[in-house]
């Protein structure tokens, strides 16, 4: 299998449109993790999604302040998943998010793309220099934490969120 991260153009608006539709027929109401807010109403408009997602490479996202790249992995001209790298850690990053956040399209899963797709954006990581690389998930996310392991990922502690979840904080050095 092929796979590439692929950052998304105007030329890429079907597939994409097509990819977000997925999510919202079979994950009505959640989020598609490291997708800049691509399930939410106002990204019906492409063009206002994909805009914002080219700022963010240069301006620091908003409440987040570091700038970040939305990449979709595409295995020929199928999106499979999509994933976020975040050029810089700040407090709230370094608390809960973590430098890469990532999901795998619904119809796609269990088929090992999210590994796929971390292993290429630790390559993307390096060339922004990152050194050592922060992931998190979700206790209860136990295909997200294989994914993490199965690219060296090293489990540094969990955290109890306010609603009670159990976050996982990985740690991939470079």
């Amino acid at each position: 299998m092929n796979m590439e991260l692929i950052f998304p153009t105007i030329e890429h608006k079907q597939a994409v449109l097509e990819y977000r539709q997925e999510w919202l027929d079979k994950e009505p109401g959640e989020r598609i993790n490291g997708s800049w807010g691509l399930q939410n109403q106002r990204y019906e408009n492409y063009g206002l999604w994909l805009s914002e997602i080219e700022n963010l490479q240069i301006n620091p996202m908003p409440n987040i302040n570091v700038p970040a790249s939305t990449y979709f992995a595409f295995i020929n001209d199928k999106i499979v998943g999509n994933i976020q790298i975040r050029h810089a850690l700040n407090e709230e990053l370094i608390k809960s998010g973590g430098h890469i956040g990532y999901s795998v399209r619904p119809s796609e899963r269990r088929k090992g793309y999210a590994t796929q797709m971390l292993t290429l954006a630790l390559q993307k990581c390096r060339e922004l220099g990152i050194e050592k690389v922060l992931v998190s998930c979700d206790k209860d996310n136990i295909a997200s934490a294989k994914t993490i392991l199965k690219n060296g990922g090293i489990l540094e502690n969990e955290i109890v969120e306010d609603d009670g979840n159990i976050l996982q904080r990985y740690w991939i050095t470079l």
